[in-house]
């Protein structure tokens, strides 16, 4: 994976993969269709193109995935930890504040 490159120009690049796979595997229908024969050398070519295409492919989809299921942006955040934490002090302020009033009503 190419760190200069950003999540999208990779599945941009993945995409433009995918079309060349697909124009590769019409190359091998033309060749098999062609009336003089497949000439087996092309095939070969065209074969090897395209599993090495779909390696690419299947190799860079593996690594986005990764690094999407790995990016949590908010994980390491200490809101929700500081938002509890005021709540409680409220509340035993608003305790405090209850207990006080009782002591002062028996006094």
């Amino acid at each position: 994976m190419d760190p200069q490159q950003t999540s999208l120009q990779r599945l941009h690049n993945v995409e433009k993969r995918i079309v060349r796979v697909l124009e590769l595997a019409g190359s091998v229908m033309d060749e098999l269709a062609s009336s003089t024969g497949p000439r087996a050398d092309v095939l070969a070519v065209h074969c090897r193109e395209f599993m090495q295409s779909i390696k690419e492919i299947q190799t860079t989809l593996r690594e986005e995935i990764k690094s999407a299921c790995e990016y949590r942006p908010f994980e390491k955040c200490d809101y929700s930890a500081r938002i509890s934490n005021e709540i409680c002090s409220k509340k035993l302020e608003y305790i405090i504040e209850q207990l006080d009033d009782i002591k002062e009503s028996i006094n």
